[in-house]
């Protein structure tokens, strides 16, 4: 499956398989906003559970459950 070219503009897996992008509401009426928060803003986000999946399908990522399973890792041992 080929990977969305605008999902991985905006989207970066990080090493242990999270999903990180940038926040909303960091393009226009920045001056009523503090200093705090917009430099809180300009830090990568972990992006929601729900979206997750997704993300990971337009990045053509295997999905966390089949990449344990790729690595070799197992649930309980026995």
């Amino acid at each position: 499956m080929k990977t969305h070219s605008g999902a991985k503009k905006r989207f970066k897996l990080t090493t242990s398989g999270k999903v990180r992008g940038r926040h909303a509401f960091t393009s226009h009426m920045l001056e009523h906003k503090t200093p705090k928060r917009k430099r809180a803003l300009g830090r990568p986000k972990r992006m929601a559970g729900d979206d997750v999946p997704r993300i990971r399908r337009m990045l053509a990522a295997p999905s966390r459950a089949s990449a344990g399973r790729a690595a070799g890792k197992r649930g309980r041992p026995s």
